[in-house]
């Protein structure tokens, strides 16, 4: 069990006597307190953004409330802030540490004044970059930003492109390039096609260099070095790419001549690079391009292009394809393709006749193919240009058309897979699709199959020694070594049990995620329920348990990589857990020593919920958040031991001003005889000797997050449960355990007896109980509407309620056929229509809606890409024609839950509303007692 530990900051020691304070002055506290409103929700603040310097001594956030302007807000080491930037977003900081870069945005009230006025799209204010220089404490700003780029490794350069300036006439943004005395003379301005002017600023001293007519601009990573494609000024300089030593102050045209250029690229250390170029500037079909790469001196030279040795016949450059060298090894990967069909422009579209032809066989069914259709088009195919040898090798083909690269470019081979000749299959198995894998010569392009037919996802080890999967069928960690072309099997359930034990959908069970890779691949981490296990990729030594306790403890260990650039462990190095106590709910923070056999040492941590970690590059800084259902996830920073904590963020301090719930966790038996878990959440000054209306709020398993905030917003799809409790509303979210085949009843057997539970203890006003559920939760309750009267009202979002038709319906989102939900994913059928009729049918809350007896609101959007948002009118339509109370929203061209924020208010209003006319005796407005007809719409909205 984790312990309670008091943090050793203040800020959190002041919270904590704040709660005291809070429980022993209820009564007094309440009166100086006030409710939450809906409007309210709309003022609260997030941080949108989290940042730390390189060195650890500067932290980054932005506050961004759900209806307002971002404010970037800059802290120090010690918690003191040194400056904030209102209307900004976007922050970087330089890696010495020195200047915070940002984005300044126009505030969204005078855009919407602009927006009332009619002002056109490109007469609207552009955003401008600010530059603050920490130390000088002085900002500059650049106005009519256009795009920016920091190196990520060295300091003292920034590179930007700002909007032209419409004008007339005027030097400005403008060229007049030299043409012979042939050609009349011609006006070249910035735009997408001919580029945009570039400013390089050297930061330390406020001078800067400009290079005209950019389209395109990278950084090395980790040399002073810039390459840039330009189209020429006309003046003297010509079209091609460049190559920029800053230090030296240098530039060497790598390329000369016109073209349109793609994907340019640039190597870490600033000494290879490579680029595409078309040399037709008015061809679009994207047939021309060629691949150049440059090796450091010289020019760049051609690579490839359509007809080079090696590249199919009929095949291309694509332009589409990520051009990737290998880390260290003289390899230019690049995409191929067959050639780009031209479309006959001799028909016009009119004429030509508009069908979808859906064929049974084919792989993918139509919807998916309409969806992917962009995508597809632009495909490309794998291969590699040996730049020592001058030779290329077409290494994917349209038979094995996806690659990985395997030690980052630097093996003799590279993994292709495939899954088109299980794609008809996949449409009702969902998830783990049937795979073929090889293993291709990077030389040669031969390819070898290692697996065909295989429900695995394989991946690369960081080093390239070994490929490594979880096999579902088995349940077992695998190993393949590249080299001697070996399997290995790391793990049997009977001995390690490493699947999902609390998996509860009919299929399959996939495994806890794998924690990662030590060094130079000499051992594979993967995780069970609760521990980290080592395992040998050769299988010559046992598994081995590194963290010791954890199932002893019932507390999950997870493995933090505070290092990103790093894919594997350094056993020499100290690594850093975070956990979850499964009893507790609380959470913490461990160190491991990798090198002796030793149970994880704690550090810190309690009754809250840490997160989001993140550490300085080069400091042993790092931030994370602290939070409780009272208290916002504020930022703190700490050292490794993550002791001494200093509270950097304060991002809603009017949190205070309002009426604050609490929350407990709360056992019962389910019907079925299973010991359940469930959150209750109480209002402020809660009297168990009062009765209150309450509202049942679940989805499926949500009592791990106890200590999780649950941000205040006026939410797309749920209540919010901070409005609620301080309304004087109980909530109740309860889990649910499900059975396969009877996903309705599961929901009956743990939540009625969970609320049963909750009213024999006296508070709960047994006739004034919501419920509430969206999407899987809207389904839920709309079932158990069919099988009791407990409930006063329920509000049931996006509920499929007829599963005959949901089945053999679309997700239009991704263009799937929805019959994977029902027969392996979350429905929980586990059979077809065909095979289990009578399962459907019972677990279907239309065909039992004359039992219904309770008013029911329920949201159906008509762009609903998740569930067809007929559901919600079979619904409603059967409701209505059997006299029931019910209405319906639909949001007018929104998804599966509103994401305008004007509709989300609304829906919360409405559903707040709905509540308290039912659970409190409010009246009731008046779009429950008329609606709001159609030709209302524009002018009332009914409240």
């Amino acid at each position: 069990m984790i312990h309670f530990q008091n943090i050793t900051t203040a800020a959190v020691k002041n919270h904590i006597l704040i709660l005291l304070f809070l429980t022993l002055s209820l009564t007094v506290s309440s009166q100086t307190k006030r409710a939450l409103t809906i409007d309210d929700l709309s003022a609260w603040n997030r941080i949108t953004e989290n940042i730390i310097s390189d060195d650890g001594s500067f932290c980054g956030f932005v506050y961004e409330p759900w209806d307002g302007d971002p404010v970037v807000r800059l802290y120090d080491a010690k918690g003191s802030e040194k400056a904030s930037f209102p209307y900004s977003s976007g922050i970087r900081f330089t890696s010495d540490s020195r200047f915070m870069i940002f984005t300044i945005t126009t505030p969204k009230e005078e855009i919407k004044k602009l927006k009332l006025k009619k002002v056109k799209k490109d007469d609207m204010p552009v955003n401008s970059l600010g530059i603050f220089d920490i130390s000088r404490n002085s900002t500059d700003t650049i106005h009519r930003i256009k795009s920016f780029k920091l190196p990520a490794k060295w300091p003292g350069w920034l590179a930007y492109q700002c909007e032209p300036v419409k004008k007339v006439s005027g030097p400005d943004n403008i060229q007049d390039p030299d043409t012979s005395s042939t050609e009349r003379r011609k006006t070249v301005r910035e735009s997408d096609d001919n580029g945009y002017h570039l400013i390089i600023r050297n930061l330390n001293n406020a001078s800067s260099d400009t290079v005209k007519f950019v389209t395109s601009y990278v950084f090395a990573e980790e040399a002073p070095v810039l390459v840039c494609s330009t189209t020429g000024d006309g003046k003297g300089n010509g079209a091609g790419v460049l190559v920029i030593d800053l230090d030296k102050n240098r530039r060497n045209e790598i390329f000369n001549g016109k073209g349109r250029f793609r994907q340019l690229t640039i190597t870490k250390d600033g000494k290879r690079a490579a680029f595409l170029v078309s040399a037709d500037v008015k061809d679009k079909s994207g047939n021309e391009f060629s691949l150049f790469w440059w090796n450091g001196s010289g020019n760049a030279r051609l690579a490839a292009n359509q007809g080079t040795p090696g590249i199919p016949e009929n095949w291309i450059i694509n332009e589409n394809g990520q051009l990737v060298f290998g880390e260290k090894s003289q390899r230019l990967f690049f995409g191929t393709s067959p050639e780009y069909k031209i479309k006959d422009t001799t028909v016009l579209d009119e004429d030509r006749p508009n069908v979808d032809v859906w064929h049974y066989a084919e792989g993918k069914l139509h919807t998916v193919q309409v969806i992917a259709r962009e995508r597809d088009m632009k495909k490309s195919y794998t291969a590699v240009f040996h730049c020592d040898r001058k030779t290329v090798v077409q290494l994917a083909t349209p038979e094995m058309p996806d690659t990985r690269m395997i030690d980052k470019g630097d093996s003799p081979d590279i993994l292709a897979f495939s899954n088109l000749p299980y794609q008809l299959e996949s449409m009702w198995e969902g998830g783990n699709t049937r795979t073929d894998y090889w293993l291709v010569d990077i030389f040669t392009g031969k390819a070898r199959k290692i697996k065909e037919n295989y429900r695995a996802r394989i991946q690369p080890s960081p080093a390239g020694k070994y490929l490594y999967w979880y096999h579902s069928p088995d349940s077992s960690w695998y190993s393949y070594d590249i080299a001697d072309g070996k399997e290995y099997r790391l793990t049997s359930p009977s001995v390690l049990p490493c699947h999902n034990e609390l998996h509860d959908v009919p299929d399959l069970p996939p495994s806890y995620p794998p924690a990662g890779w030590l060094k130079a691949d000499r051992a594979f981490l993967i995780s069970d329920r609760y521990d980290i296990w080592s395992l040998d990729p050769a299988a010559k030594k046992d598994p081995v348990n590194i963290t010791i306790n954890g199932r002893e403890k019932k507390i999950t260990y997870n493995l933090m990589n505070l290092d990103p650039e790093n894919d594997y462990f350094d056993p020499a190095d100290l690594q850093y857990l975070s956990a979850f106590d499964e009893n507790s709910k609380g959470s913490a923070f461990y160190s491991l020593n990798l090198r002796k056999k030793n149970a994880p040492e704690y550090l810190s941590g309690g009754n809250y919920q840490y997160g989001r970690p993140l550490k300085a590059r080069k400091g042993s800084g790092i931030i994370h958040t602290i939070e409780t259902f009272g208290l916002f996830p504020d930022y703190y920073l700490s050292d490794l031991s993550f002791s001494g904590k200093v509270q950097l963020t304060n991002a809603n301090p009017g949190q205070k001003e309002f009426l604050w719930g609490t929350a407990e966790l709360v056992r019962w038996t389910s019907l079925d005889g299973r010991e359940t878990e469930g959150l209750l959440f109480k209002p402020e000054g809660f009297d168990p000797s009062r009765k209150y209306p309450m509202i049942v709020n679940f989805y499926e398993k949500s009592s791990s997050g106890l200590f999780s905030h649950r941000i205040p917003e006026p939410g797309r799809s749920t209540i919010d449960y901070h409005y609620y409790t301080s309304n004087g509303y109980l909530v109740f979210n309860p889990d649910v355990h499900y059975k396969d085949g009877y996903p309705g009843q599961s929901a009956y057997n743990c939540v009625i007896p969970g609320i049963m539970s909750l009213i024999e203890k006296g508070f709960v006003d047994e006739k004034h109980i919501g419920a509430q559920g969206h999407s899987w939760g809207g389904y839920q309750v709309a079932y158990l509407a069919t099988r009791t009267d407990l409930f006063a009202a329920i509000e049931s979002g996006a509920p499929v309620v007829n599963m005959f038709s949901a089945y053999g319906g679309i997700r239009w989102e991704t263009g799937l056929n929805r019959s994977f939900q029902y027969e392996h994913q979350q429905s929980r059928i586990g059979a077809t229509i065909w095979e289990a009729p009578h399962t459907y049918w019972e677990n279907s809350p239309l065909f039992f809606t004359d039992k219904v007896n309770t008013p029911i609101l329920i949201m159906a959007n008509d762009r609903d890409g998740h569930v067809p948002w007929y559901q919600g009118i079979e619904y409603f339509i059967a409701l209505r024609r059997l006299g029931k109370p019910a209405w319906l929203l639909n949001y007018s061209g929104e998804p599966h839950w509103p994401l305008k924020h004007p509709n989300k208010v609304d829906f919360q209003k409405r559903m707040s509303q709905f509540f308290a006319h039912y659970l409190k005796g409010e009246p009731m407005p008046q779009w429950m007692k008329e609606g709001v007809p159609a030709t209302e719409k524009d002018f009332s909205l009914g409240y």
